[in-house]
């Protein structure tokens, strides 16, 4: 997989230490916490709180971190966060999309670029890097999951952009704005999903060598450090 995605694997052959584990839990909880502010406490009944349970859970997440992610959403007295996505260039000029989830706009802005500088790297303006990507959604379903022709036809009937065989699993493609519509009517199929998220993908991918891959790999784990931030996405292939 390029771009974000083959981070994302790289991210987790790196393991799972304690520090690490601890960083991922408090950002899906604070995702969790807020998607249950912000609709229904029933992830029946709100799409974005049952995916972030699901991606919660895909990372082994404990039941009782989850349960007081969502009961946190009723103290008045938290602090109110919002989504705010940052855009700039790494080392090589490789485009980033940073998101974030933060009660500080300048304190993330703040932190992103003092890693982006540090790095031979800067933060853009809105829209200096978006526009070489696409916002869609992605679910991917394993193979044991449901047959192919399954797969395939809902993918179709229910307006998907495209349905693909990669390895081990199926990989749907949704517009941004079906995404949650999408992801509802194959759960009425399958249990649960390997993955699935809103991402930006670029419309074209970078071809990095070892050497600038490792360096961009320090970059992005430079950027995952920062409590702020959610998501990141680049127009790159990396070598790990």
């Amino acid at each position: 997989m390029a771009g974000h995605s083959h981070w994302a694997g790289i991210k987790h052959k790196k393991g799972r230490a304690d520090k690490e584990r601890s960083k991922i839990f408090s950002k899906l909880s604070r995702e969790i916490t807020v998607a249950a502010k912000l609709g229904d406490k029933d992830p029946d009944m709100n799409s974005r709180l049952r995916t972030a349970i699901q991606a919660a859970k895909q990372a082994n997440m404990p039941k009782d971190n989850i349960s007081r992610a969502i009961s946190k959403s009723e103290n008045t007295n938290e602090k109110n966060f919002e989504n705010l996505r940052y855009e700039g260039f790494g080392p090589f000029n490789i485009a980033l999309v940073i998101e974030t989830l933060t009660n500080n706009k300048n304190r993330s802005a703040s932190s992103i670029r003092t890693v982006l500088q540090k790095n031979g790297g800067r933060l853009g303006e809105t829209g200096s890097t978006t526009h070489m990507f696409n916002s869609c959604g992605i679910i991917h379903i394993d193979k044991n999951k449901i047959s192919e022709d399954d797969a395939f036809e809902i993918a179709i009937s229910s307006g998907a952009k495209d349905c693909l065989k990669i390895n081990g699993y199926y990989e749907i493609i949704t517009e941004k704005e079906d995404f949650y519509k999408i992801k509802t009517i194959f759960e009425k199929k399958i249990d649960n999903f390997s993955y699935s998220a809103i991402e930006w993908r670029a419309h074209n991918y970078l071809k990095l060598d070892k050497d600038k891959s490792k360096k961009m790999i320090e970059v992005l784990s430079a950027l995952e450090e920062i409590d702020d931030v959610q998501n990141i996405f680049i127009n790159a292939n990396l070598k790990d």
